[in-house]
């Protein structure tokens, strides 16, 4: 996956994993989720690859996984849009 005309990516050698406590929290949802059969690995990567162009580029890595995650659960009828939206 990915795009073109972004030029090379750098790798972040000395970088943490994890940034804040919640996205060691996503990560682990994730693989939770993922183990448990709630969805797997390709609809994962799907629902990233469904986010508008400007929420993709605006979102941080684990930004963008947890609006797959989200909608992923909406779609499987795990969460309801409401319980989501806290509305």
């Amino acid at each position: 996956g990915g795009m073109q005309g972004f030029g090379p990516v750098a790798p972040e050698l000395d970088e943490p994993p994890f940034h804040a406590d919640w996205e060691a929290h996503v990560f682990a949802m994730n693989a939770s989720l993922i183990g448990r059969g709630i969805y797997n690995l390709d609809e994962f990567r799907d629902a990233i690859e469904l986010m508008p162009p400007q929420e993709y580029l605006a979102a941080s890595y684990y930004e963008r996984w947890f609006h797959a995650i989200t909608r992923l659960l909406v779609d499987k009828g795990v969460l309801t849009v409401e319980g989501v939206s806290g509305g």
